[in-house]
Order: C-alpha cells, then sequence, then structure tokens
C-alpha cells in the first residue's frame, strides 16, 4: 500500500517520538556521507531507534508499506553500502543509540553489546574487565561493531585472532519483515544444524540488521613488544613475516607493510611524528608481539633480530621502548589512510593474494599500472600476515578531476586482471557495497550468483534491506 512521505514520517513519529525522527535536510547531513568523503542520495528520513524493540517497529512499518531501509553504523565504509541511494529513496535507520554493553563474562570470556557499541567502547569495556577484544581498526574510535559484523571487519590482528567471523559467538537481528532472530548464545561449541548467525556476518545489512551480539575475547596482553623494521623490498618482507612466524612462536599478532612513500603521507597528515629512523629506506614492516603469560618477549624478539639482521633482511631498525613510543610507531600506520585522503580524489583498493604470491603480485601489478601512466604514484601497503593489499594510486595533482576519475578507473581494472591471473579477491576486508559491485558480479561463477539471489529472495523477498547492496535491487519502491 503506497502512502505519502508525510504519513510515513506520521506514523514513524508515533513509534519513536518526535526526537527520534529527523527529516528536514539541514538535521541529517552527516548521515548522507561516509569517512571517503563519498555523498549519495537524500533518505526519506533519519530514525534512530533506542533499542531492538523500536527497531522492530520501525521494520515492520516498513515491511508493510513497502519502504525501502538502510541500516547504518559509524560513516566509516569505503564502498557505499550504508549511504542512502540516489535513484530510490530509503530510510536510514542509524543504530547509534542502540550502544549498551549489555554483560561481560570474564570467566567464559565473553562480551554481549549492543550493535551500535563503537569499537573502541567495546576495547575499552574488556580491558575494564582485563579481558581484551581483538578487533583493531584505524576507525575504531567512530566505527560500531554491528557495522564492523555486517562488513566482516578485518584490521590489523588478523593474523592472529581472524577477521571478525570468527570474533562472532551469537547475534541478534532484525529481519526485513520486523520479526527478532534471537541466537545471543555463548556457546562456543553449537553444532546444532546450520550456523545462520554465519549469513548474517559479512552480508552488508542486505539479510537483516544486526542489533546485538555476543563476541569472544581473549586474555588481556601482559608484555606487548611492537618494532619498527626496514627491508629493501617486498619480497625480504614477506621473507622476514615467514621467519616471525616461525620463530615468534603464535605470538605475532600484526605484521604490516609500509613503503616509503606512504610515510611520507603521514608526515604530511601529522607534522609533529618523527622520523623513525636515521635514513629513508624503501620499505618498512610494523610488526606487534604480545603475550598474557610469563613468556621473555624481549628475549625472544632479539633472536629473531639477530638471525633476521645476520641474514640481510633487516637494514634498519627501532623498538618502542614505551607504549607513547609504540603509539607513535602506529600513528604513522594510521597517518598515510589520512594522508592520501588529504591528497584529494586517489583509487582506493582492498584486494587479497596468497601471502607466498605477495611480492610477485605487488612486481606484476606496479608494472602494469605503469604501462598506463607513468606520472601516477603507486602506494601498497597493508596486512603481510593475511595476504591483504591496499594497492593505492594517486593521480598527478595537475590532472582535472574527470581526467583522474578516467584514469583511476582504468588502472583499477588493470590491477583487478593482475588480480585475477593470481586468484586474488577484489574485497579483503571493505566489502561489495555499490562500488564494487559490477566488478564483484563479473567474476562470479553463474551458480554463485543464483545462490546470492536465491537468499536474498529468502530473507527479503520485497527487496527492501539495503537493496541494490552486493547485487542489484530486484523490486521498485511503493512510497509516493
Amino acid at each position: 500500500m503506497k502512502i505519502s512521505r508525510q504519513q510515513m514520517l506520521e506514523a514513524l513519529v508515533a513509534i519513536l517520538g518526535k526526537a527520534a525522527v529527523l527529516q528536514e535536510t539541514q538535521d541529517y547531513q552527516r548521515y548522507v556521507s561516509d569517512w571517503s568523503g563519498s555523498r549519495l542520495g537524500t533518505p526519506l528520513a533519519v530514525v534512530r531507534p533506542a533499542d531492538t524493540e523500536q527497531v522492530a517497529a520501525v521494520v515492520r512499518f516498513c515491511a508493510a508499506h513497502a519502504i525501502p531501509m538502510v541500516p547504518q553504523g559509524g560513516h566509516t565504509g569505503l564502498v557505499g553500502g550504508a549511504l542512502p541511494d540516489h535513484a530510490r529513496p530509503e530510510l536510514v535507520i542509524s543504530l547509534e543509540r542502540l550502544n549498551r554493553v549489555r554483560q561481560i563474562d570474564p570467566v567464559g570470556f565473553t562480551i554481549a553489546v549492543d550493535a551500535g557499541c563503537v569499537l573502541e567502547h567495546v576495547k575499552n569495556a574488556a580491558e575494564a574487565a582485563d579481558c581484551y577484544f581483538p578487533l583493531a581498526l584505524g576507525a575504531q574510535g567512530s566505527c560500531q561493531i554491528g557495522g564492523n559484523i555486517a562488513t566482516n571487519a578485518g584490521g590489523v590482528n588478523v593474523l592472529r585472532y581472524g577477521m571478525m567471523r570468527e570474533q562472532v559467538l551469537g547475534l541478534e537481528v532484525v529481519l526485513p519483515d520486523g520479526r527478532i532472530w534471537n541466537r545471543m548464545n555463548a556457546l562456543r561449541k553449537d553444532n546444532r544444524g546450520y550456523a545462520l548467525q554465519q549469513l548474517f556476518i559479512g552480508s552488508e545489512g542486505t539479510l537483516g540488521i544486526v542489533t546485538g551480539a555476543v563476541l569472544k575475547l581473549s586474555p588481556r596482553p601482559q608484555r606487548t613488544l611492537t618494532a619498527l623494521l626496514a627491508v629493501a623490498t617486498v619480497e625480504d618482507a614477506v621473507q622476514l613475516y615467514t621467519r616471525a612466524r616461525r620463530e615468534c612462536s603464535d605470538l605475532l599478532s600484526a605484521f604490516e607493510l609500509i613503503p616509503r612513500i606512504g610515510m611520507e603521507l603521514a608526515f604530511e597528515a601529522n607534522r609533529q611524528l618523527p622520523e623513525p629512523l636515521s635514513e629513508p629506506y624503501p620499505f618498512y614492516v610494523l610488526l606487534e608481539l604480545a603475550v598474557s603469560g610469563p613468556v621473555d618477549l624481549q628475549d625472544l624478539f632479539d633472536g629473531y633480530l639477530e638471525r633476521s639482521m645476520n641474514s640481510g633482511l633487516v637494514l634498519d631498525g627501532t623498538l618502542a621502548s614505551s607504549s607513547e613510543q609504540a603509539r607513535k610507531l602506529w600513528l604513522i600506520r594510521e597517518g598515510m589512510v589520512e594522508g592520501q585522503r588529504l591528497r584529494g580524489e586517489h583509487l582506493r583498493t582492498d584486494i587479497s593474494v596468497p601471502i607466498s604470491a605477495i611480492a610477485a603480485f605487488v612486481e606484476q601489478a606496479s608494472q602494469a599500472v605503469t604501462e598506463v601512466s607513468t606520472r601516477v604514484t603507486i602506494l601498497v601497503y597493508g596486512h603481510i600476515g593475511d595476504g591483504n593489499l591496499h594497492f593505492n594510486i594517486l593521480p598527478p595533482p595537475e590532472l582535472a578531476h574527470g581526467a583522474a576519475i578516467a584514469l583511476l578507473l582504468q588502472i583499477e581494472e588493470v590491477i583487478f586482471a593482475v588480480l585475477d591471473r593470481f586468484d586474488g579477491s577484489i574485497s579483503a576486508e571493505h566489502g561489495i557495497g555499490r562500488v564494487k559491485q559490477q566488478a564483484y558480479l563479473s567474476r562470479m561463477a553463474p551458480e554463485d550468483v543464483q545462490l546470492l539471489k536465491g537468499l536474498k529472495a529468502l530473507f527479503d523477498p520485497l527487496d527492501l534491506m539495503n537493496a541494490g547492496r552486493i547485487i542489484p535491487r530486484q523490486a521498485q519502491t511503493a512510497i509516493d
């Protein structure tokens, strides 16, 4: 049944109260753009429910009147998945008020939280209970747990703790028809049929709205060692990683590749950052070891470093002697992302290849890019330990905006073509959204696409929930 926008607004106010329904354009500007600066359509309105029951009531109303919905978290996405559509107006459902830590179990090492909890707050709550939640992202001060789950977030600790999928024990989800699916259990082993909660992790809000989660915790590290090591090539960085996995037991939690241009971008973004070594090098590795038991980290690392330097893999390095020094080293990693944004329009990729193929891929992709243009800046960095690279491109600064966009799109196709030769993935941790949809579907087998569409039709037959993300939307809106 079609209704007018005014009728919709009156009904939503009746459900949530006037303060929770943002109706005017000036009130919801921050809900129509994400961290990357992308802006899409104007929403029908923005609603801010306070709990799961209110989310369910809003969704039931939308389902009854065929009103398209887009759930939204912390605005840190990079693929346009949580922004309102420009072609089909949608109701933005913000989860920011669902921000309670429901329960912490330090004996069973679990934490139950609302989906709107900011990641950093969850990490702090875990630490207060002498526990540790390992997901670590540059955007952890603003991204939300629901978004982390919906996109299967990765971050710098994946090599030790796994993706977000590995951190989730139970979920609470509002389905597209407004029913509440509750599996908020903390069982480590539960083999009763299909693991339905796994369907929602990484689904980008297309199958339902995550409103709560039970997450795994780990013992809080008592000692952490952070070091920045200089290497000559990407191949040397990969060999250094392999050596670290073998010689540092299972205590290696992060192993990041940083090129020299990335460090310079970090200095542009934060001029308070000091040059960490006495001279510049082509590449750097930022690694971290952490332990919660009686293990001598220093002795373990010293032996690893001595052998690595004697073999010629490590050219120079610095070891953080305090938590403040460690923080400054990590600020370099975070700062180069901000530095790219300050440079303006650029190509961001989020790809993965087998770890053993990283060096060969970087070499071949770099060569392919330079065959298109020798004036672009190639910036390759990322998580060596899980094969996730960000092969980014900065266009020539003098190039006009339209020409820069065209060049970057051409280069993206070239990079993806090389990636296909390595049987890699075009999305390692950012998701598909709308930005990567065409590239994603063109690489999917017909059977895969059929299964995707079948799942979407089963959960959301009216195609109202974040439609047009991952796969093209299938239905039209019924609102006037």
